[in-house]
């Protein structure tokens, strides 16, 4: 009897022991399973309202680490205008519609404020402060532009969800996007990186009787808000590949996009059409900023000793040829110079000899009474002189 008391503690002690292990499995896998359709997280939102592929652990994971202010020595803020004309920038247009879950920016972000997933903020021209207190209501910015919507299932008060179909989505009217950049430059790497801070979609509408467009900029949306759901999203870059190899978010990571500077952050908050209302001069100051963005890494260091040499050698290489090419151009000179004087002394020489001179008879005469006279009258003095 106590034999088997003993073997029967033993059982349940290892039973208890495997359920607890298996429970522990069950929990620690539960973190990593997907949720299916109508399941619910932590924050309420159902899984139907994630992107395909998006977790919180990859949302954490594109959140832009800000650099100390300790380790900046130095930032500048550049607003640029990317028109979607320029084909550079045709990848944020194109497709217009959705075409094999091909979308384009536009519809992304209009999907996503729809949803409640990311927040938009207050467009304040060069006075953006993206904190809770200028957040944008998607339902006033929907009513101020005008585009057609309509509540969706499980709406709430605290968590507002739109229905926008997809005719109504006025992607063929923003032709334009504002992007706010940040150039630092980090002491503990000493380079200077290039950050998107922010995208603000523009759209161009023209008034009844056919004018001019007008521009109004819609909101300003955090890149490290879209950045999860960019890196979804596969685009055609040119015609000459037709496979899909870069994303929405390596074409702003890696400054695949081409635009004009329209702005930058200074005391007076002015544009650069305001700073410099002719164009020739807006373009030479827009150049002259770029070109100091461009070159601030190498203008910050002294160069080496292998540099210095090189240039040096790159400049007398310079000048050297600068003087082949001067004493090569006297040579010729010189050489034209000879040619044309030989030709003139080969002429003259020629007519010489086809017109020779002939002295006049004045001259002959003249020549001759003025010769000595014959020896014969000498000699017959001297005889006389002996007598």
């Amino acid at each position: 009897m106590k034999l088997f008391l003993k073997y029967a503690i033993a059982a349940l002690t290892v039973a208890s022991t495997a359920v607890g292990a298996f429970a522990q499995d069950e929990s620690s896998s539960s973190t990593i399973v997907r949720r299916r359709a109508g399941d619910t997280d932590r924050r309420g939102a159902t899984a139907s309202q994630q992107a395909p592929g998006v977790t919180e652990r990859m949302q954490e994971f594109y959140k832009q680490t800000e650099t100390s202010d300790a380790d900046k020595m130095w930032m500048r803020v550049i607003y640029r205008d990317l028109e979607l004309d320029n084909p550079k920038n045709a990848s944020l247009y194109y497709p217009e519609e959705l075409i094999d879950d091909q979308e384009n920016l536009f519809r992304i972000i209009m999907r996503l404020l729809a949803n409640n997933q990311i927040a938009a903020y207050e467009y304040q021209d060069g006075k953006e402060i993206f904190t809770d207190q200028y957040k944008v209501k998607v339902r006033d910015m929907l009513d101020r532009f005008h585009v057609l919507y309509t509540d969706a299932k499980g709406s709430s008060e605290k968590n507002p969800i739109y229905t926008i179909e997809e005719s109504d989505v006025p992607t063929n009217e923003v032709l334009s996007y504002y992007i706010i950049e940040k150039w630092e430059f980090d002491s503990r790497t000493n380079k200077t990186k290039r950050i998107v801070e922010a995208i603000c979609p523009v759209l161009h509408r023209s008034d009844d009787f056919g004018g001019d467009a007008v521009r109004y900029p819609m909101f300003w949306v955090k890149l490290a808000d879209l950045r999860p759901y960019l890196a979804q999203q596969y685009i055609f870059i040119d015609d000459d590949n037709n496979l899909p190899k870069y994303t929405y978010d390596d074409f702003f990571t890696l400054s695949m996009y081409d635009g004009d500077i329209y702005k930058t952050r200074n005391l007076t908050n002015k544009s650069m059409m305001q700073m410099f209302p002719d164009p020739d001069d807006r373009k030479r100051a827009q150049d002259s900023i770029q070109n100091r963005l461009d070159t601030f890494d190498k203008n910050i260091w002294v160069p080496s000793r292998e540099e210095v040499i090189a240039a040096r050698e790159a400049r007398e290489a310079a000048e050297a040829e600068a003087e082949a090419a001067g004493e090569g151009d006297i040579a010729s000179r010189d050489g034209n110079t000879t040619q044309t004087t030989a030709r003139s002394a080969r002429s003259s020489r020629s007519s010489q000899k086809a017109t020779p001179k002939k002295e006049s008879k004045p001259k002959a005469r003249a020549a001759k009474a003025k010769a000595p006279k014959t020896t014969s009258n000498n000699a017959v003095r001297s005889v006389r002189r002996r007598k």
